[in-house]
């Protein structure tokens, strides 16, 4: 009979599966219960995500993102267009919120996915 070993979760598959939105630990049962309320536990596997706060990584990295595909934009569009400022504010911030709100979610499943391989939680009274 064949040894069956448990399999650690590397950092690559943990955060692949939160960028899934998915349970960093099997890959299977959904990380979220809605937009960006963690789900307690996995109904697949139990993995307790309830305790992981992600707190304000994930907004980070969103913006981060996000004004690395705005900006360059917008910039050329100022350079080779000379909008008004109006034209700009029309365009650049509906685009820069649906953005935001699009790939936050995305952003928060990475970041539980890299705290749970980590093994943080949130914070802990003493």
């Amino acid at each position: 009979m064949p040894i069956l070993y448990k399999q650690k979760i590397g950092f690559k598959s943990a955060i692949t599966r939160g960028l899934r939105r998915r349970c960093p630990s099997c890959g299977e049962g959904k990380a979220f219960s809605g937009y960006l309320q963690p789900v307690s536990v996995c109904s697949v596997c139990s993995a307790p995500l309830g305790d992981i706060r992600a707190d304000d990584f994930p907004p980070y990295l969103t913006i981060f993102i996000v004004g690395h595909i705005v900006v360059p934009f917008a910039l050329i569009a100022e350079q080779n267009w000379e909008w008004s400022v109006g034209l700009h504010m029309i365009v650049w911030l509906p685009l820069t919120l649906a953005l935001l709100l699009a790939i936050l979610p995305f952003m928060k499943g990475a970041a539980i996915g890299l705290m749970w391989r980590l093994g943080l939680k949130g914070d802990e009274q003493h």
